[in-house]
C-alpha cells in the first residue's frame, strides 16, 4: 500500500507517518519509484502499536523508543520486555529532593506489596504512583493507610491473573508481548472509564440526580 493508503489504514495523519519514519520508529518501506515506497501489513501493525502506546498511554517517543527497541531484541525475556514498557507509562524519576512525607508513604507502599508476596521490582514506578496517592489523600487532610488500597489491590490481583491469561500460550515472541503491551494501556484506560461510570452510577443511586 501507498503511504496514503497506510495512513487511512491506520487513522495516522501521513506528516506524523514521515516524523515516525525519520526517527526510526517504523521502517521505510520497500522503494517503487522516485519519493514512493509501498508498505505492508507490519507496518500497519506496528503504527498501531505506537498510537495505542502515545493516544491511549500517554507514552512519549522516547519511552516509545525504548519499548520498540526491547522488542527487536529476540534474547530479552518476554517479562522484561513487557517491564519496559509498564515502566514506560511512568511516573518518571525524581529530579530532586523528596519530601519527608514522601519517602515514608514509599517505605509504607514497599511493606504493603511486600505483605502481598507480589514479586516487582524495587525500581518499580508503580510503587511512587502508590505513594504518590496516599501522601495526596494525608494532604487532604485523610488519615490515610495503606489498608485503603487492600479492597483495589484484590480486585486487581484478579483482574491481572486474567488479562495475562489470555494471551496467547504458543505463538510469535512479538505478538505475545505487543499483546501484553496494549492490553497494559488499554485496559488500564478501559479500568479508569468503568470506574468513573460506575461512580456516577452509583452516585445517582444514593444521592438522586439533579
Amino acid at each position: 500500500m501507498r503511504i496514503s493508503e497506510l495512513s487511512a489504514a491506520s487513522g495516522t495523519p501521513v506528516s506524523t507517518i514521515k516524523y515516525y519514519l525519520r526517527e526510526g520508529l517504523v521502517e521505510r518501506g520497500e522503494p517503487t519509484a522516485a519519493n514512493q515506497a509501498a508498505y505492508g501489513d507490519e507496518h500497519l501493525r506496528r503504527l498501531r502499536l505506537i498510537r495505542a502506546l502515545t493516544d491511549v498511554g500517554g507514552v512519549g517517543i522516547a519511552e516509545v523508543r525504548a519499548v520498540l527497541e526491547a522488542l527487536a531484541k529476540p534474547r530479552t525475556p518476554i517479562h522484561r520486555t513487557i517491564g519496559v514498557a509498564q515502566y514506560a507509562l511512568g511516573p518518571p524519576e525524581d529530579d530532586g529532593p523528596v519530601p519527608a512525607d514522601v519517602l515514608q508513604a514509599r517505605a509504607e507502599v514497599d511493606a504493603f506489596i511486600t505483605a502481598r508476596c507480589w514479586n516487582v521490582h524495587a525500581d518499580a514506578p508503580a510503587r511512587r504512583m502508590l505513594a504518590d496517592a496516599l501522601v495526596t489523600l494525608r494532604r487532604l487532610g485523610q488519615e490515610a493507610t495503606t489498608g485503603l488500597f487492600e479492597p483495589y489491590a484484590d480486585i486487581v490481583d484478579e483482574l491481572a491473573v486474567w488479562e495475562l491469561g489470555i494471551l496467547p500460550a504458543q505463538g510469535s515472541r512479538s505478538a505475545i508481548i505487543e499483546g501484553a503491551i496494549v492490553g497494559t494501556v488499554v485496559f488500564e484506560a478501559a479500568l479508569a472509564a468503568l470506574r468513573r461510570l460506575a461512580h456516577e452510577h452509583h452516585s445517582a443511586e444514593r444521592f438522586g440526580r439533579s
